[in-house]
Parts: C-alpha cells; structure tokens; sequence
C-alpha cells in the first residue's frame, strides 16, 4: 500500500517475476501488467481494484494484494487490511511521505497490521534515502530499523547494502536483477555503514536492551540474533523495518521478499479471530489451526461475466472443501460452497480444500455481501466487521434510452454490491436515480464501467455534494398526537430538549423524565421517531448531525397511547424543535495538498482563495513546491482541470476529507435556492 505512483504495482509485477509466478515482467506505462489486468486500469495507468496473487519464495507461501493508491478507491486498502498479517509500505524516495502514505498507514495502525517500508525509486532524480527515513519516524511516529542502505543515488545508483550480512548487493542489467552479485563492502562505504548498523542496534534495543550493551561492549553480534529480533519487533509492532531499491530498475525486490519471511508474521504469529457468539453475543476465538471448526471473513465480491459471483475469503480457522455448506452467521442462513478457487488477479484455478491462513475464492454462495463470517454450522461465530467512510459526492443519472432503464438499475446493484463505498438511492420527489461515491474519480470510473462492461450509456447531472444539516440552539418542543375517529384513538404527548453538540458526535438521545410521566415501554418508540426524523433535515432534506436531544416530559392515555402514536410524536416533537433551534447547512471540508512548479504558486494560491480554501503553509524541496490547505468540497468540482491549466500540466494534488464545518449563511442561501 502506498500513496499515488509510489510503484505498489511495479514492485508487485517483479515479486512475480522473480518468484517465477509470472514468466514476464508488466510494466504499468505500457498497460501490460499481470496485476493492473482491467482495461480501465492499463489506460490510465492507475490501480482501481485490488488485485490477488498467490507466489512462493524459498519454500515460504506468499497471499499478495496490490491496492490503489488514490483516495477514491480507499476502501480496497480497508477491506485488504482487515484481512492480511502484514503490510508493505512503499515510500517514494523523491516524494517520501505523501498524504495518502499518513492515510493508509492510520488505516494499519487501526487493524494493528506489522509492516515493512520499501523505500523505492532510488534511481530518479531528487533520491534521498536518509531525508525518506527520517521523514518515516517523524511523520509516523515510529521506530525506523534500517537494514539496507543504498550504494548511490540518483543515476549513480549501483547496489544496495545488507546491514545484517554486512555485504553488497548488485544485480545484473543483463538478467533484469534476477542474477544477485555479492561482495565485501566497498571501503569508502564503510564509515555510513558503521552509522547506519548503529541505528539498526539501537532500533532493536526496544525489543531487547541487551543487544546494545553487546554493541557497546564489542561483542560479536550474531546474525540470527539480529533477524529474530527484526522479527519480534516487527510481530509486536514495535519497529518498522526500512529497505531501499528501485523496482523499475530491478534492485532490491529480492531482499525484500526475504524480509517479508524473515520478519513479517505468518497466520499462527497473530493472535486468534476474535468473534462473539451470533445468538448470545458471548466473545469467542478461533485458533489459525486446520483442526479448529471452519471460519473465514468475506472482504470482497466480484461478478465475473465468466464464473459468476466470486466472494473472496480469508479462512482464519479449520478446513473448508468445495460441495460443502457453511453458515451466514450474520444472515443466519445456509449457503452452499459450489467452488473454491486459488486467485491469480483475473485468472482463476479449482483447488479442492483450503486451509487456516488461505485466501480464497468462493463460487456458489447467493447471499454473502462484503464483511459477511462464514464458518461451520456446528460451532457458529461472527466476526467483527469492516467499517468503510461514508461517500461524499452524488451525481443523479438515467439511462439515454427507456429500454435500458431495467438493465442500468441491475447493473448499479451489481457495481454497488463489488464495491461498499458505492450507494445508490432513489428520490421518489423528484424520480431521479442518485449515485454515490468518494470523489470525482470514484463516479467517472463506475460511469465508464457501465459503458465498457454492460454496454448502457447514461446521462448525469451536476455532482451534488452530501451536506448534512445542525442545530445553533437549545430549544424546548413539543410533539403531539391525538386522533379519535370512533373506538380506539391514538395518543401521544411528548416534551423534546434539543441542542447542538460537539461536532463528529452524531445524534445522542437521552430519556429524562421521572416519575412515570411516559411508561417505560414507550421511550423506544420515541428514540424510533426522533432518529427517524433525523434522516431529513428541515432545510433541504439532508440527514441531521451534531445534536443531543433529551425527552423531558410528556403525557399518555391508558387506552388510546401506543408505540406507534409515541413514534409519530417523536418525529414531530423533532422536527418542530430544529425548525425552532435555527438549523444551519454543514459542508464537508477536505484536507488538500498540491505539488507544483515554483512559477504556479501565486496563481493557485490566489483560486484556491476564490474557491473559499485556507492555505495553510507552502513548503520547497527539491525545487518542488508543496501547498496545504483546506477547501469545502463543493468548490473542488473541475479542479483537476484547472490545475492542469495554472501549471501546464506539472500539478498534482489529493484530497481527504477532514470535517464536516458550517456552511457560511450568504453561501447557504445560494445552496437552498438551488435545492427548492
């Protein structure tokens, strides 16, 4: 994982090639990678969806996932993530730390995943190992343990050095670095050495302090020692090893595949899944072992024209043999196991049973979504599930012709079904179809898709952005309900208290009354109406966040009151205290970083000011401007092309998003004109 042409994929395309998986080396400029296999993906040389391989190297089996860099597709990094033991993190030598790297490597830190950093592409210009290391402990607030160094930089870059062999590495051009020469290692070389075997010492003593007192002491330090230790700290995620190389020039790869043996944790080093019981929520665990009861976890779907619906699974415990049944634990349901498939990116090959540690793909099973637990029927368990971020741009679209209005609403729920960051509505008001995605990228790549995999052409309108709607005020309101039409009337009475609260904190319903004033069974049904009523803000429609809202006081009739007269006050009480609490528009703000040329600067400063941004610093290294800033995200829409424009085609910018922050009141009147 890594930020945007980091080489995540060049890198994978040479593991391949040397652990003889692929007999050819693909190269993402010429759209002829092994991994990169979707057609979409090979012309704009981007990673869109995570890929699958499965390689060895000496006698050790490899599970490889190669993941988008762009922020859009960040959901491929989360789902791949929860599934995987360990994570290499590759850096740019150039660039180093860039704002998608500090994302994927919160997401790391999140599901607790070991990981190495592959400090790549030593051979361009602007290469500087030691500037990438420092950055790496600094930005992730790590221990870095370097245990290769660069012979070189830039175009004089040769070899590479083992700091725990203490030899040089170089690799023959003649056999794209397959043939490794080792030698001693060269005298000039021999002070930076010393230096950076020192920090390796030093980085291991924070798993084990006597290490450094045989350093200190001159005792000779055994190899082994340092590898197992390199590996403990790796496993307890207390150090992050560092190694350099080039992909792109094949050096380097070969040292990092023995790292990922050496020191990356294999399935029985992590601890045990932990899952509660489906029907009594009593935590559970499964052991990696092939003698436990069956478990896996359900990360992806893909509808493959081919073989059908794949449901790509990571079995964390016992045996699963194709013809089998297995349990939905969160569906309680039965499904059948027709296939199960070894995955090779978009080639499939039958195996007969797979096993603790395996990633699978599964033909045959109806109902399985992303985030679904399969396990044995016997010895039911639920894993926890994955928690993707919430999309932020919608577009409305229609299908050109009333004949493929059918196929285009089928082929939405498919794309929707692959990928969990892609929502689908319908605004019965308005009778238009509403799609939903991370960004602008995110829908120009689902809408291409529709074109290329099934053939429908659509229109769409202007991208919408999803604002939610607050409250400014505390207020006290009421919500009444009182209907007699002959025998048994509906009656509810409630007092609601609504105020704003701390932002990022949702809607917090709280029951205070006393004294029985609203019988205990009917304060679910009021908790029911009023975050019903929160799904439709009073300005525009959109959903309600940031309020805390307290049931105060209220009446009821021994005869008339029921649930669903309590429902109803609940969302009337609701929506008559934000219409008096002066509700105000939110707009997602996003965290934005440009790269660009020192003569752009004051031209993209000055729009990003008339897009109503924030800069908030302008660094220079390597004679590469760097701009922070925030900006809102309704103002973003086309910005691709006017960077191209202000920096003749050298710019490049991401953005993540940061808050959701309210809307100033002139704007929010352009924004609900447009909405009535």
């Amino acid at each position: 994982m890594a930020h945007i042409d980091a080489g995540k994929t060049t890198t994978t395309e040479r593991i391949l090639y040397y652990t003889g998986t692929s007999h050819r080396m693909g190269e993402v400029d010429s759209g002829n990678t092994v991994m990169d296999w979707m057609e979409l993906e090979q012309e704009r040389g981007i990673t869109i969806t995570s890929a699958a391989t499965t390689c060895f190297w000496r006698d050790f089996r490899i599970n490889v996932i190669d993941t988008p860099g762009h922020v859009d597709f960040t959901a491929e990094v989360e789902r791949s993530l929860r599934v995987l033991d360990g994570v290499i993190v590759i850096i740019c030598a150039v660039g180093r730390v860039q704002p998608q790297s500090e994302t994927v490597w919160r997401q790391a830190d999140k599901y607790g995943v070991p990981r190495l950093v592959f400090v790549n592409k030593m051979d361009r210009m602007g290469a500087d190992y030691d500037a990438a290391v420092a950055g790496i402990e600094r930005t992730f607030r790590c221990v870095a343990a370097p245990v290769t160094i660069p012979i070189g930089a830039e175009a004089e870059f040769s070899g590479i050095i083992d700091l725990v062999e203490e030899e040089a590495l170089f690799f023959d051009d003649l056999t794209f670095g397959a043939a490794v020469r080792r030698a001693p290692i060269p005298e000039e070389l021999l002070p930076s050495v010393a230096k950076y075997r020192e920090r390796l010492i030093e980085a291991l003593s924070e798993v084990d302090e006597t290490i450094l007192d045989s350093f200190s002491n001159s005792a000779p330090t055994l190899k082994n020692e340092i590898r197992l230790l390199l590996r403990r700290g790796t496993v307890e995620n207390k150090i992050v090893p560092v190694l350099c190389g080039s992909a792109f020039k094949n050096k380097g790869v070969q040292l990092l595949l023995d790292s990922i043996c050496d020191y990356l944790p294999s399935p029985i080093d992590v601890p045990p899944a932990k899952g509660l019981d489906p029907v009594t929520g009593v935590p559970m665990e499964r052991l990696p072992k092939d003698a436990e009861p069956f478990c896996g976890f359900i990360f992806k779907i893909i509808a493959d024209p081919r073989v059908g619906t794949l449901a790509f699974c990571r079995v964390y415990s016992g045996k699963l043999s194709a013809g089998s049944y297995v349990l939905n634990a969160g569906k309680e349901c039965r499904e059948r196991v027709s296939r199960l498939l070894k995955i090779h990116a978009n080639k499939y090959e039958d195996v007969a049973n797979v096993y603790a540690g395996d990633i699978t793909a599964i033909v045959g099973a109806k109902k399985v979504a992303t985030g679904d637990t399969i396990c044995d029927e016997t010895a039911p368990i639920l894993l926890e599930q994955i928690t993707f971020p919430e999309p932020v741009v919608s577009v409305s679209v229609e299908p050109k012709t009333i004949r493929d209005k059918e196929k285009l609403s089928s082929s939405l729920r498919t794309l929707a079904l692959e990928d969990p960051t892609f929502k689908i509505a319908y605004n019965s008001e308005t009778g238009e179809t509403i799609i939903s995605g991370m960004g602008e990228l995110h829908i120009e790549i689902v809408l291409d898709r529709l074109v290329r995999e099934y053939n429908i052409d659509a229109n769409i309108g202007r991208p919408r952005v999803s604002y939610r709607e607050t409250v400014t005020k505390k207020v006290r309101a009421e919500g009444k309900i009182q209907r007699q039409t002959g025998g048994r009337g509906q009656f509810a009475h409630i007092w609601l208290e609504v105020e704003p609260g701390e932002p990022g904190s949702g809607v917090r319903f709280e029951d205070k009354t006393v004294g029985g004033v609203i019988p205990r069974q009917f304060v679910p049904a009021v908790e029911r109406g009023v975050l019903s009523a929160t799904q439709e803000g009073v300005l525009a429609g959109y959903p309600l966040i940031d309020i805390n809202v307290a049931l105060v006081d209220g009446a009821f009739h021994s005869v008339d009151s029921s649930e669903i007269a309590f429902t109803q006050a609940g969302k009337q009480g609701l929506q008559n205290a934000v219409n008096a609490a002066d509700p105000v528009l939110l707009e997602p703000i996003f965290d934005l970083e440009i790269t660009l040329p020192p003569d752009s600067v004051g031209e993209v400063t000055g729009n990003l000011q008339g897009r109503r941004g924030k800069v908030w610093s302008i660094s220079s290294v390597n004679g590469v401007e760097t701009v922070k800033a925030e900006v809102p995200l309704a103002n973003m829409f086309g910005y691709a092309t006017a960077l191209r424009s202000f920096t003749k085609g050298r710019g490049n910018y991401t953005m993540q998003f940061d808050r959701y922050q309210m809307v100033p009141r002139s704007v929010q009147e352009e924004i609900l004109k447009s909405c009535r």
